[in-house]
Parts: structure tokens; C-alpha cells; sequence
């Protein structure tokens, strides 16, 4: 256990290959904190399906009828729950056989989602009808996502040294 977690620390130096196998790891850590996430979110939208499609019918405007509304939230809800298992699919794969691929992948998307979370105060202001979105909710999106761009560095760095490690050991 103190290896993983001397693994998830991004500035720790990797000198073996138990130590570069333990710092790969984090990057499937991250991708399982991402699963954590969906599953709150969509326990909170089936426990509050009336704010789910008020919210809905808010941003498609005046002219959506209710039954609408909850079709398009029940979407919403099968939508974040199929990603939800098959980016737990992607973090068992990760924590199996650690690729760079992956953690690049992710990265990418978390980059994008940090991107998109910091700019919804923005975005709110220009879309008449849009959900306010609590500061406290935004603050604490970007603070998750932040703790997996830093696990997904310190995965990629243990996945670089696990293969640098393992081509030497080849030679």
C-alpha cells in the first residue's frame, strides 16, 4: 500500500520496476475516480428526477412539453451511465496492462473538461434558459480533475520507466 501511494506522487524518483508498476498504477486509479464521480451523479439524478427535468426543459426552452423533459433526462441518465461502465471497462484494462495510450486519451479529456468546467460561469451568461450551476459544484469538479490530470502524469511517467526498465532488462 505505501508503494501506490509513493507510486501516485508525481515528483517521487522511480528506481525499480515494483516502484515504476506501482506509479502506473495511478493512472487507473484516476480513471476509477472518474467512475466514482459518474455513479454519484447519476445517483443524484434518479433521486432528483423533477430537478433533472427542469433543468432539461429549461435549456431546450419554452416550447418542451414535460414528457419531453423526462425522456431527455432518462437520456441523459443512460448516456452518463454507459460511459460510466465502459470507462470502468477502460480502468480495469488500464490497471491490467498500463498503456500510454490510454493515460494520453484520458488526459486529453480531462484537459477538455477542465476546460469546458472553468468556462460554465461564461457559458451560463450567453445561453438564455441555461441551469445555473453552483460555484461550490464547479469548484469541486475542477478539484477532482486536478487530482486525475496529477495521477495520470504520475501513471505516465511509471508507465515510461516500467518500459525503459523492461527494455534494458531485454538488452
Amino acid at each position: 500500500m505505501a508503494s501506490l501511494i509513493t507510486g501516485m506522487n508525481p515528483t517521487a524518483p522511480i528506481r525499480t520496476e515494483a516502484e515504476a508498476e506501482s506509479a502506473a498504477k495511478a493512472s487507473a486509479i484516476s480513471i476509477f475516480i472518474g467512475v466514482i464521480v459518474a455513479a454519484v451523479s447519476i445517483a443524484w439524478s434518479l433521486a432528483n428526477p423533477a430537478a433533472m427535468q427542469d433543468a432539461v426543459a429549461s435549456a431546450a426552452g419554452s416550447d418542451v412539453n414535460a414528457e419531453a423533459a423526462a425522456m431527455g433526462a432518462q437520456v441523459a441518465i443512460y448516456a452518463t451511465g454507459g460511459l460510466a461502465v465502459l470507462q470502468l471497462i477502460l480502468g480495469f484494462v488500464q490497471l491490467r496492462n498500463p498503456g500510454k495510450f490510454m493515460a494520453i486519451l484520458f488526459l486529453v479529456l480531462l484537459a477538455y473538461g477542465i476546460l469546458s468546467t472553468a468556462a460554465t460561469p461564461l457559458l451560463v451568461g450567453m445561453v438564455p434558459n441555461a441551469p445555473v450551476v453552483p460555484v461550490w459544484q464547479i469548484a469541486l469538479s475542477l478539484v477532482i480533475m486536478v487530482v486525475q490530470v496529477v495521477l495520470h502524469i504520475a501513471g505516465l511517467r511509471g508507465i515510461n520507466k516500467l518500459d525503459k526498465l523492461q527494455m534494458d532488462s531485454a538488452r
